[in-house]
């Protein structure tokens, strides 16, 4: 399993409030509602930063994790039709493309 790990940040003049509540109530379904997530995505998730006292102030103001079973799932799930004519220009009315972080991982459980 394949898990890919995208930290974001909102555009500029957008509240955190604004962000959080797009990216959940309207990305989120607008992401999973594509055939091609019940075909190739394994796990979907969104997290947002939570005020914890005694921490650092949060880098990202979101995380979006997807997981797939393989690279050729991952790949025909970004280049499927779907994705790149409803789910992708969405993406651009909330996240700030020149801060995204990204990270390939590949999860092993130790506890």
């Amino acid at each position: 399993m394949i898990k890919f790990v995208y930290m974001i940040n909102r555009i500029e003049g957008m509240s955190v409030d604004k962000f959080v509540e797009y990216h959940r109530f309207n990305h989120a379904p607008l992401f999973i509602s594509i055939p091609e997530a019940k075909k190739y995505v394994r796990k979907y998730v969104v997290s947002h930063p939570v005020a914890a006292e005694g921490y650092p102030q949060p880098a990202y103001d979101g995380l979006t994790e997807i997981w797939f079973d393989s690279w050729a799932d991952h790949d025909a799930f970004f280049a499927s039709d779907n994705y790149l004519q409803k789910v992708q220009p969405d993406e651009k009315k909330f996240i700030d493309f020149s801060s995204v972080g990204v990270m390939v991982t590949e999860e092993k459980v130790v506890l």
